[in-house]
């Protein structure tokens, strides 16, 4: 079975001065072989810190605990380990800004070639961009040529190329219109139909409620997993108070503001302000949810 387990991820990033950055803490998530994981939360919680970690491009100085395992039925990477290289081949990223992603005085065609022959995969860059959906003429197109959801495509074109078993997508419809949206969240279910691990970080809830497009949503406040489970469950009844602040933040649900702003992570208090006090999470039926310790 394949597929991306990470188990109590806390990574800290000190500063200078003696400051340190709780960017996650104790983050626990088990991405299937087939299935979305949707990551939400608030700008500045910590989310691009998981894919960060999961790509192995967190800062030198940073310092992790836990483990991120990365299995391929025949064998397991350690992912924090950095022994093995597995980026591109095994796990890929699709970028938030895809059109300064690729390189500017350069096709895209001739970027996807070089791309499958570092990881020397036998596809062809129109085998890829037809898979994104995009038609063929995009090969010869320079990057700021693509309009906002042509890049995303091609990103994701991009990503293919290794036939990864993972596939991070870190806000890949941030700026995009609601109808590129659902183009791009739509390529990602085909994805994972088609046996990729998925993990889209987002903060377009939005996006989630009108797709049914994640097999699990995971919400995170300030650098810890709040909630998570089935991802129609937890946004059609959701138990943790913050994600049903989250839902109602949204213009469809009343566009109510957050009782409490986004916290800063640096030297992060172990008090949580829903809870009053330091926390746990405890899995409860299918669910995991934040609770008093």
């Amino acid at each position: 079975m394949t597929g991306l387990t990470i188990d109590a991820l806390t990574v800290r990033i000190p500063l200078r001065g003696g400051a340190v950055v709780h960017a996650a803490t104790e983050v626990s998530l088990e991405l299937a072989a087939g299935t979305v994981t949707a990551l939400v939360g608030e700008s500045g919680c910590g989310k691009s810190i998981v894919a960060s970690t999961v790509l192995g491009v967190l800062p030198g100085e940073a310092v992790t605990t836990g483990s991120v395992r990365l299995s391929l039925g025949d064998r397991t990477i350690d992912v924090l380990a950095g022994v093995e290289p597995y980026r591109g081949r095994h796990i890929a990223l699709v970028p938030q800004s895809p059109s300064t992603h690729f390189t500017p005085v350069r096709t895209i065609g001739s970027q996807l070639a070089e791309t499958i022959d570092a990881l020397g995969t036998t596809h062809t860059p129109g085998d890829l961009v037809a898979r994104a959906g995009l038609s063929v003429s995009a090969l010869e197109l320079y990057p700021h040529e693509l309009s906002g959801g042509m890049a995303q495509r091609a990103a994701v074109a991009a990503a293919l190329a290794g036939d990864p078993e993972v596939i991070v997508a870190d806000e890949p419809t941030s700026g995009l219109d609601r109808d590129r949206t659902d183009q791009v969240g739509k390529l990602l279910r085909t994805c994972a139909d088609a046996g990729a691990a998925v993990l889209l970080i987002t903060h377009d809830l939005g996006h989630l409620l009108r797709a049914d497009l994640a097999d699990t949503v995971a919400i995170m406040y300030a650098s810890r997993l709040m909630e998570v489970g089935p991802g129609t469950e937890v946004l059609a009844d959701p138990w943790h108070d913050y994600t049903r602040d989250l839902l109602s933040a949204l213009p469809e649900r009343g566009l109510r503001p957050l009782p409490h702003p986004p916290r800063a992570l640096t030297d992060l208090s172990e008090i949580c302000p829903y809870a009053g006090g330091p926390t746990t999470l405890i899995r409860k039926e299918q669910r995991m949810i934040r609770v008093r310790s």
